[in-house]
């Protein structure tokens, strides 16, 4: 095509005399040239191709024009790449990298798939495909840390959280939820921290009803963690942190039979609020002496009615002031095994909060919530790829620690080292990706390159 025939668009600026022209004119280009490094950590560690092997191909083999690997990068590099949707990916089905994302010439290699095979893909995918599924994912994680500390760790710590995904639309198994005040699922996420680092490393996601209460399914995603980690780091001390929704006798039995260090929060009740009433009293006082927001620590033996036997509760007496507000009590309450002073446990509790965090990645910069399927186990396959993709960049940002990219959250990570324009060139020996010479973060880029395997030539 002629240069003038391709449509243009023409900007007047008061600093030029002549106008900026703009075109869509590049053969050849692609806004997301640093998926490379993507596609490099997942060869590293397998991820696609072990999802992939987890799923049953029942296309008759003279029709197949994608492979189930094909579609499960696809949808993977897309989500990771800002494209939830089977039609974003579809939008891209000439991007030359995201054809070399997948194995294919990025110049005349065949088109990617189109949204209603994407679709099929999704619902086609089967519940036992879906744990296996999971189970690869976890085990993806736990053998990368494995390999990575060479089997030594201290402590590994494994927090489970539940959070709400707003449903809109008629898709199954989601209820109205009163908490949340909306239709909705309530996924479990799960991930694992290593002595006392920073990092929070993402080991599972499980869709759940709209109506599943906080401990459905909580004890077989432990029991598997459990045992997965033992089996990895032998010599480590297990801990699991919960929140208040997983208080219940059967997690307290099962946490106790499995041998693992526990903190787990617990609502307040009459018994509990009379055992912290000498602390609040101090912390009263202490508070309306000073103006400010005041606690202090405790702990009891407490025995519920459910309970065969008495537990040790770290009691937290707080009042909270906040600005001209009326001083307000907020008693916590934690119960454990652990022997440590009640302060230091309550502060190992608070580290839980962090998962909360790593929530918000999921949802903000990996579209967890986007389950806009209608049925139940296309969403869940859904939430498996979104995970997947964060693990790829919970990867991607431990390769970056050294760098300005070391703490940045995912969609930091994609701003800056994916979202790259890139003009990609084929000759007989090689392919180029012509990146910016301009490029503010090309130092970073390099490093973190280098690090997935990359070689300076």
């Amino acid at each position: 095509m002629a240069t003038d025939c391709i449509p243009q668009l023409a900007f007047t600026f008061q600093g030029f005399r002549q106008p900026v022209v703009a075109r869509f004119d590049t053969p050849h280009g692609s806004s997301d040239g640093g998926a490379v490094l993507l596609k490099s950590i997942d060869e590293q560690l397998g991820l696609s191709a072990r999802l992939a092997a987890c799923l049953v191909d029942r296309r008759q083999p003279g029709k197949i024009q994608h492979t189930i690997e094909e579609l499960v990068r696809q949808r993977l590099f897309s989500l990771a790449c800002g494209y939830p949707d089977a039609n974003d990916s579809a939008r891209l089905a000439h991007d030359p990298v995201h054809k070399l994302l997948l194995d294919r010439d990025p110049l005349d290699g065949d088109a990617l798939a189109t949204q209603p095979t994407l679709s099929r893909f999704e619902n086609a995918v089967d519940t036992k495909s879906l744990f296996r599924m999971a189970e690869a994912i976890a085990d993806v994680v736990i053998e990368a840390q494995r390999e990575r500390r060479r089997g030594r760790a201290r402590r590994i710590t494994i927090d489970l959280d539940p959070t709400e995904d707003a449903t809109h639309g008629q898709q199954e198994l989601a209820f109205f939820n009163g908490h949340y005040d909306t239709w909705c699922y309530l996924p479990l996420t799960g991930t694992i921290v290593f002595d006392d680092e920073p990092d929070h490393f993402p080991v599972c996601a499980v869709l759940r009803p709209g109506n599943a209460p906080a401990t459905r399914g909580a004890i077989g995603v432990m029991k598997r963690l459990i045992a997965r980690l033992r089996e990895a780091f032998p010599h480590a001390t297990l801990r699991v942190r919960l929140d208040g929704g997983f208080s219940s006798p059967e997690v307290f039995a099962f946490l106790e039979s499995a041998g693992v260090e526990y903190l787990v929060a617990m609502a307040k009740n009459s018994v509990l609020t009379k055992r912290a009433e000498r602390l609040m009293r101090k912390v009263r006082a202490r508070s309306a002496t000073t103006g400010q927001t005041e606690h202090r620590f405790g702990a009891t033996r407490y025995r519920a009615q459910t309970w065969p036997r008495t537990r040790r509760v770290i009691v937290k007496a707080e009042v909270v002031r906040l600005g001209t507000a009326e001083p307000r009590d907020n008693p916590r309450f934690v119960v454990t095994n652990l022997s440590l002073p009640p302060e230091a446990v309550y502060e190992i509790y608070r580290g839980r909060g962090d998962c909360e965090n790593r929530i918000k990645e999921l949802k903000n910069g990996l579209a967890l919530d986007r389950t806009s399927c209608t049925r139940f186990w296309a969403n869940q396959f859904r939430v498996l790829l979104s995970l997947s993709a964060y693990v790829l960049y919970v990867d991607l940002r431990d390769r970056a620690r050294h760098t300005g990219c070391a703490r940045a959250q995912v969609s930091t990570l994609r701003e800056r080292l994916v979202k790259l324009g890139a003009w990609v060139d084929r000759s007989v020996r090689r392919i180029v990706l012509h990146l910016p010479a301009s490029y503010p973060w090309s130092s970073d880029w390099r490093a973190i390159a280098g690090s997935v395997g990359a070689l300076v030539t």
